[in-house]
């Protein structure tokens, strides 16, 4: 297998609003990164994602962007970004950039012309489309509640947003959108910047017409044909890595997306593994228990289809999902950090580039703070309550108040806890953070855990450097072992020789079994000591030999 620096990369992941407050108005910011860049590189990673920086009106915390080559005030200037990239490429950290050509805001002046009538030189850069016996084309519906088609009295037509209504989707049929979209990105790789994370890029193919037959505008053929083509006009031309947002993705078509001779991207974002605890009806918003076999057997198929052919990406968290300590541990005083440690080594040891969300090494929580309706921030949980509290009244306030504080992508989005001081160090005592800090912040945060070398943070650390000392850890194939057991998950790496085992107890309580001794050296273990085939709660060990 050819090597590849992004193959042996870890990335961090900033969602830059909340990561570090640097002027004291509650909201984090690129001078705020730039003075935490020795944290991420004590951490060990080598690579930062920047969660969207752009100018934008905020409906959907940037991923509506009105200006994709200025920077949103409220994170600072371009000069203070051009420092931060500098800063960081001076400690060896290089940055990848949130790339969001799907759709617009409604704001950006392409839109704003598009909209004035169907024969301007935009009109043709969004989907429009005439109404169908006075409504809407088709009955598709956004992702954030309602139909996805906007009237606009201008055109007498509707355009398509599959989000917000304020986030209209891209005509990527049209050369003039796709070249335009190259010419934005070659700005910011000119300045510097080592690569994209692609958002919902395989929603940019549309059908040619939007009857109630027209087929799902996901992974349509049309989408490897305008990779092929960026590839070919833009990422060709720069040393980048580049990871592609593809819910509803399979191994098969993930091949063909990042195939190591398909030229299009390096790897995707899949969402199988996120979706196994999503209630049929409700989705998110009621808790659906799954069994273990069920995760591994999802993950085990994107290992073992991808070796060889493709490349990974492993994450258990973003800024979309809540948060893996307390969706898959355990996030009581007692087995927080066990089960913290145990989750990161059962992602990390895989095959594939590692993605550590802000928080993620130090065993944030979701926030038991979020009460009420009032303290959440988020366009689809806001959207999501309306939907089935207030209009088909499926769920009662208490219900979907509950399904919120499981599932709701704010809790991911609370700020970074650095400290004991108030605000936990994010901003100034006296200001008000944009979105409620975790109240939890007094017993986590970065200050305790950077010198605590029990810590989930040092564990972070220790798989970081691991991972940079042996190749089999990037490198070496996968086969999964205890497959139907629904406690203990296990599986092997081998690489030139070398044979890597992990072994993993997914409960609270102490278990036997035969896989959990192996012989060589325990490489890793969230546990002082070995005691052979006996498994404690939460309990995770590495082996090489």
């Amino acid at each position: 297998m050819a090597k590849a620096w992004w193959k042996e990369a870890v990335v961090y992941q900033v969602y830059p609003r909340s990561f570090q407050d640097s002027n004291g108005d509650g909201i984090g910011d690129l001078r705020g990164i730039r003075d935490r860049l020795d944290y991420i590189k004590q951490l060990g990673a080598t690579v930062i994602w920047l969660n969207p920086i752009y100018a934008s009106p905020n409906d959907d915390n940037g991923y509506d962007i009105s200006d994709y080559q200025a920077i949103q005030p409220d994170f600072g200037t371009m000069a203070e970004f051009d420092q931060l990239l500098e800063a960081a490429h001076a400690r060896g950290l290089k940055i990848v950039m949130d790339l969001v050509v799907n759709h617009t805001s409604d704001e950006h002046h392409w839109f704003i012309e598009s909209r004035k009538s169907k024969d301007n030189p935009y009109s043709d850069y969004y989907l429009w489309a005439d109404p169908v016996d006075g409504h809407a084309p088709n009955d598709w519906e956004s992702s954030f509640s309602g139909s996805a088609w906007q009237y606009a009295p201008e055109r007498q037509q509707y355009y398509l947003h599959l989000f917000s209504k304020k986030q209209p989707d891209l005509n990527w049929r049209e050369p003039a959108v796709r070249h335009s979209v190259y010419d934005l990105m070659r700005f910011w790789l000119d300045k510097g910047i080592d690569g994209f994370r692609m958002d919902v890029i395989n929603f940019i193919g549309k059908p040619k017409t939007f009857d109630n037959d027209a087929p799902s505008p996901i992974n349509l053929p049309q989408v490897q044909d305008y990779l092929k083509e960026m590839n070919r006009e833009v990422l060709i031309h720069y040393d980048v890595m580049t990871v592609g947002e593809m819910p509803g993705t399979t191994p098969a078509l993930a091949r063909e997306y990042t195939g190591f001779d398909t030229h299009e991207l390096n790897m995707i974002f899949q969402f199988q593994h996120t979706g196994v605890d999503l209630d049929q009806k409700f989705g998110k918003w009621v808790h659906h228990p799954f069994k273990l076999t069920t995760l591994k057997k999802i993950m085990d198929r994107w290992q073992v289809g991808l070796d060889g052919k493709a490349w990974n990406s492993l994450y258990w968290n973003n800024h979309d999902q809540p948060r893996v300590v307390s969706r898959f541990g355990n996030d009581s005083p007692e087995f927080r950090e066990r089960s913290a440690k145990m989750l990161g080594a059962v992602l990390h040891y895989q095959q594939g580039t590692p993605y550590i969300y802000q928080g993620e090494e130090l065993g944030m929580t979701n926030n038991a703070g979020f009460t009420k309706l009032s303290d959440y921030r988020d366009i689809e949980s806001l959207n999501g309550y309306r939907e089935w509290v207030d209009e088909k009244g499926e769920l009662t306030p208490e219900q979907m108040l509950a399904g919120l504080q499981v599932a709701s992508r704010d809790n991911a989005r609370t700020p970074m806890q650095w400290g004991t001081k108030p605000n936990a160090g994010f901003c100034p005592a006296g200001v008000t953070p944009w979105i409620m800090v975790n109240p939890n912040y007094v017993t986590i945060n970065a200050d305790q855990e950077v010198r605590d070398q029990n810590s989930v943070f040092n564990f972070y650390r220790q798989m970081n450097l691991l991972r940079a000392a042996n190749p089999i850890i990037t490198y070496g194939d996968f086969t999964p072992l205890a497959e139907d057991d629904e406690e203990v998950w296990a599986y092997q790496r081998h690489y030139e020789g070398q044979t890597l085992t992990l072994v993993a107890n997914w409960t609270a309580r102490d278990l036997k079994r035969a896989c959990a001794t192996t012989a060589g050296e325990l490489l890793q273990s969230n546990y002082p000591d070995d005691l052979g085939e006996t498994l404690r709660p939460y309990e995770v060990k590495v082996y090489l030999q």
